[in-house]
């Protein structure tokens, strides 16, 4: 029987984001994509992955995927057997972070997510992949298909989510802590400081790679997670 990787997608995002890994570790491993479209919470995020999971999975979680990491790692550790936190954070929002998420759900619910898009974009990945049009546009796709309503709950999500980093030291899992070395939403510092937490982890930096290294850097992420499920 294949092994399970249950697959966390972050803000905007579907099972598009992962599209490369799919179609790379699907012959031999049993990879399922939580559906963040609905519910507020990340609570309730964590529960939709629950009804899915099998007895004992593995996660790759990507931004708003890692913080549904944590939550699920407080509530079924043993279940888990191997981690992998991508372009994440495990502290909850600053001030600032809380100020602009309000300002994009304004943006959203006034104008919808084409001027969201904009603002975001140069936030999410590379600024050498800003003219890539075939990106850009899978990207956007995306995010529309999400759609306003759920684009609300999941920053309403976000900005309620608890801080995880005082519960990094009890991750017992085998864990590889992934970051684009140009990602500016979850930058390479926070990246460090999360794997110098977490006991039996290792550190990887992609270079030439944003917010979004699963898309921007498709066949460097699926060889690592590749890696870190055979040993």
């Amino acid at each position: 029987m294949k092994e399970t990787i249950i697959l966390l997608s972050g803000l905007l995002c579907d099972r598009s984001l992962w599209r490369h890994q799919l179609e790379y570790l699907s012959q031999d491993y049993d990879l399922r994509v939580a559906d963040f479209s609905k519910g507020d919470s990340i609570t309730a995020f964590a529960d939709s992955v629950l009804e899915m999971a099998p007895e004992t999975f593995s996660l790759a979680g990507l931004s708003m995927g890692g913080y549904v990491a944590f939550e699920l790692l407080r509530r079924v550790p043993e279940r888990i057997h191997r981690l992998a936190l991508l372009d994440t954070s495990p502290y909850a929002d600053q001030l600032e972070h809380s100020e602009f998420r309000h300002s994009l759900m304004t943006m959203a619910k006034d104008h919808g997510l084409d001027e969201v898009m904009q603002t975001l974009l140069p936030r999410l990945i590379h600024s050498s992949r800003c003219e890539d049009e075939e990106l850009v546009k899978t990207i956007d796709a995306m995010a529309h298909r999400i759609g306003v309503d759920s684009f609300i709950d999941q920053q309403t999500a976000l900005l309620n989510r608890r801080d995880s980093f005082a519960d990094l030291v009890s991750i017992s899992c085998p864990t590889v802590v992934l970051v684009g070395r140009q990602d500016s939403m979850t930058p390479v510092k926070i990246a460090k400081e999360m794997a110098n937490q977490i006991p039996n982890s290792s550190l990887v930096e992609i270079e030439n790679c944003g917010h979004l290294s699963t898309m921007e850097q498709p066949e460097a992420v699926s060889a690592l997670l590749r890696y870190w499920m055979q040993n």
